[in-house]
């Protein structure tokens, strides 16, 4: 038969311990850590100006990396790299991710079809071959940059030396990451950027122009073609100008923000 708790009393059940002092334990003087200056900063202030004070002005943190380069009309040497689909991963492996800065990572580009497996240049490579010497603009087929989204790619295809990407179509996260580190998408038509790389592998030292103020794509002889952009992201890149820097064009605003806040509003 089961236990029904009879004779227990309500109110009697054993409960949690009272509170009572903690008890001291002398730390061990070879434990002890040297007698110094235990903080690196000052009281309620921290070393980008961020103090914890009751009132305090906009926080300005030091920009690192790569600062974004206004564009406006670029003529570069040309380099072909014919392959639809190719995906962030082949532009820049994830062996090479584990750097934080935003440079660096140009010398990895294209790694796994740049080198062969003894760590020598692949010479049937599009990009080793020495038309593409210099170049700082990469023709491309459909579907370029698709795959994770790793900003690291647009940085690798920048640190390397280019500044135009044309192709007959992006996927729509590198595109973006693309427009926000100064490098200009183009996207032509597949007739279009066909023609451009028969040129490119015809005439010796073939350039192309790509002018983002006429939103135009032309070479010396004779090609002409236009492209479209977003009027926000080709302002942008005109003023060269990433989420951080529109967000410092307001700097007046929010500093005055700031200092109307509230003294009893905590800020971080």
């Amino acid at each position: 038969m089961a236990r029904v708790g009879m004779f227990d009393v309500s109110g009697d059940e054993p409960g949690h311990p009272g509170t009572r002092r903690a008890l001291r334990l002398n730390q061990q003087p070879q434990l002890r850590r040297p007698a110094g200056p235990r903080r690196a900063h000052t009281s309620r202030q921290s070393g980008n100006g961020c103090g914890r004070g009751n009132r305090r002005a906009f926080c300005r943190r030091q920009r690192v990396g790569l600062q974004v380069n206004p564009f406006r009309t670029h003529t570069g040497p040309v380099a072909v790299l014919d392959r639809p689909n190719v995906d962030t991963d082949q532009i820049i492996p994830k062996q090479f991710l584990k750097r934080v800065e935003r440079t660096g990572f140009g010398e990895f580009l294209f790694y796994d079809w740049r080198f062969l497996p003894d760590g020598l240049p692949d010479p049937a490579f599009p990009l080793n071959e020495p038309r593409s010497r210099g170049a700082s603009i990469l023709l491309a087929g459909k579907n370029f940059g698709c795959g994770s989204s790793r900003e690291h790619a647009p940085w690798a295809l920048a640190d390397h030396g280019f500044r135009v990407i044309i192709a007959p179509s992006f996927a729509d996260i590198f595109a973006n990451n693309c427009m926000k580190n100064g490098l200009l998408p183009v996207v032509l038509t597949d007739t279009e950027v066909s023609e451009l790389m028969r040129r490119a592998k015809e005439i010796e030292s073939y350039q192309i122009t790509a002018n983002l103020e006429k939103k135009t794509v032309s070479d010396g002889h004779g090609f002409s073609a236009a492209f479209e952009m977003g009027d926000f992201q080709r302002y942008c890149l005109l003023e060269g100008l990433d989420d951080i820097g529109l967000t410092l064009q307001h700097e007046t605003e929010i500093s005055t923000y700031e200092n109307k806040r509230p003294a009893w509003i905590r800020q971080t």
